[in-house]
């Protein structure tokens, strides 16, 4: 008998498997049935080949005059144009390509005067910004929750009060109130507070990403730190007590003994707090950070393509959070007991 089949698969029914799964394929297509038959119902103009642009887009170059003067002389550089023109504060020059402006020596330009229009070269789309923001703040975000969950979850096992009743208060209040009173209190307050100090020192001001990571890390980590509590308490106590008597102080004992295992049990309750993380990362739109979210409402305000650009959103963020579960099941299977 193979010994790697579980009982679970040896009592199952194959042919209850073989029509289990030909039901779920009958409900996907169920479901994109009738989300197409939804489309095409609907009273709306689809658009889907405009959607690219919001992702890579080739920038439209527009030149123009800043003063009035004078061409004073055109030529050839490469495969592209010197235009040359002179005005009170001397010579300027346009390097642009061939047939990108109508002018000849001698004209004269005024104030906002068309000097040359050409294609530029690719440049990333609002939604391409939005994506990479989100990435980056959730990828900070994660590891300064994880660090700050570590740190509360061991202080709030601890038998020292300070610690212990320190970590208690942290979580309550972090937990208790909503993220985005959380988000506003460090952008208006706390930010309003430092970039005053910061700039009465004559030091640059912090940008609104910062205070949205720091607003992301600290409730992600008051989550994380019961995360943690919940792994360590399903450590047996005797391994703590064989630790201490060893000579472990009880900081190298969490580090070298309890956390190591802990991570084992803790790896799926941290997949689902950082998944929601990422999600909980478009509430920084209201702190004029131009997350994903909020890039897809400044393309649906421009372009009034709101169906197409709310799916296109939905699929970044499922994509970013498959993947991410997906890295956390693999590291799962890694850090398994065989």
């Amino acid at each position: 008998m193979n010994s790697k089949i579980s009982n679970i698969q040896r009592l199952s029914n194959p042919t209850a498997h073989s029509l289990s799964v030909a039901g779920f394929f009958a409900v996907m297509i169920l479901l994109i049935g009738s989300v197409y038959y939804a489309t095409i119902t609907v009273d709306y103009i689809w658009r889907w080949y405009k959607v690219p642009t919001y992702f890579m887009y080739k920038e439209t170059v527009i030149i123009y005059a800043d003063s009035n003067g004078e061409v004073k002389e055109i030529k050839p550089n490469g495969d592209k144009f010197d235009v040359i023109i002179t005005d009170d504060q001397g010579d300027i020059t346009y390097t642009v390509p061939k047939d990108s402006f109508d002018l000849d020596e001698g004209d004269f330009t005024s104030p906002g005067d068309l000097i040359a229009e050409y294609e530029g070269g690719w440049k990333p789309g609002m939604m391409t910004v939005g994506l990479w923001i989100t990435l980056k703040i959730s990828f900070i975000s994660t590891i300064l929750g994880i660090f700050i969950g570590i740190l509360g979850g061991v202080a709030r096992v601890s038998s020292t009060p300070v610690l212990k009743w320190t970590a208690i208060t942290y979580v309550e209040i972090i937990r208790g109130s909503p993220l985005l009173v959380q988000i506003m209190i460090a952008y208006f307050v706390l930010g309003t507070t430092i970039n005053k100090i910061l700039m009465m020192n004559g030091m640059p001001s912090l940008d609104p990403e910062w205070y949205g990571i720091a607003a992301l890390s600290v409730f992600t980590g008051a989550y994380v730190v019961e995360i943690v509590r919940a792994g360590i308490g399903a450590i047996h106590s005797g391994q703590v007590e064989a630790a201490r008597s060893g000579g472990m102080t009880y900081f190298q004992c969490m580090y070298y003994i309890i956390l190591p295992q802990a991570l084992k049990t803790i790896l799926p309750p941290l997949a689902g707090q950082f998944i929601n993380l990422i999600k909980d990362s478009s509430l920084l739109g209201m702190i004029s950070i131009r997350e994903l979210t909020k890039a897809t409402r400044e393309g649906i305000t421009t372009s009034l393509q709101a169906f197409e650009l709310w799916i296109m959103c939905a699929i970044l963020y499922l994509l970013m959070t498959f993947t991410l579960s997906m890295c956390i099941q693999y590291l799962e299977r890694r850090t398994a007991t065989k």
